[in-house]
């Protein structure tokens, strides 16, 4: 298969329009779009085939209302961190969408999933997180396709999600993804525009 120059421009502008989103609407996503967007993630790259990443579509009320409070008490941990002016600023800032994200998912890595047998990741078993973090981002740029935007919440201990999800003691939480509709499009990253950290390039280093 050979693709035309439009491909990569296409691409392009997906990745440079790709941002963590923490501002959505309500309105509810297509299950035809969020079978695409499942259909995406199984086509990432995992270390021998294993597909580690195991997605959990958050859709109880009350799961959700216990990772806004897990959410809410670490990061009242995190903003103590602050002092002064920078304090004031984190306040400012919106880390999260779970308030009305109309899809909530929470991806766990399996670290020893039976696929694969193995290959691949007996001297890098890193490799299986990678391999979810790669889904997760295939997921990224689809959505993003779709008009829709995703944002990860990391302000979360990961121990109390998996006790919170049940999750089986070779699972490892991976990440929280808000998903749905956004209330506006920037081709600019929420902490670069709010001046906390901008955008710096890391060019290739030569050895």
């Amino acid at each position: 298969m050979q693709f035309p120059p439009s491909t990569a421009e296409t691409l392009a502008e997906l990745m440079r329009w790709r941002r963590d989103v923490r501002h959505f609407r309500a309105d509810p996503v297509p299950p035809a779009i969020l079978e695409r967007l499942q259909q995406a993630m199984e086509l990432a790259p995992s270390v021998g085939n294993s597909r580690p990443w195991r997605v959990l579509m958050v859709e109880s009320p009350e799961l959700r209302a216990a990772v806004r409070r897990e959410f809410t008490r670490c990061n009242a941990h995190a903003a103590a961190l602050y002092e002064g002016e920078q304090a004031a600023a984190y306040a400012r800032l919106k880390l999260a969408g779970l308030d009305k994200a109309p899809v909530q998912l929470a991806v766990f890595t399996d670290l020893a999933p039976e696929a694969g047998h193995g290959v691949g990741r007996q001297t890098m078993p890193e490799t299986l997180e990678q391999s979810t973090a790669m889904a997760i981002h295939a997921l990224w740029l689809a959505a993003r396709a779709e008009n829709l935007g995703l944002g990860l919440v990391s302000i979360l201990e990961p121990g109390c999600i998996a006790n919170l999800f049940g999750a089986p003691p070779n699972w490892r939480f991976s990440a929280y993804i808000c998903l749905g509709w956004p209330e506006f499009t920037d081709d600019t990253p929420l902490l670069h525009r709010a001046d906390w950290q901008r955008n710096t390039a890391l060019p290739w280093r030569r050895v």
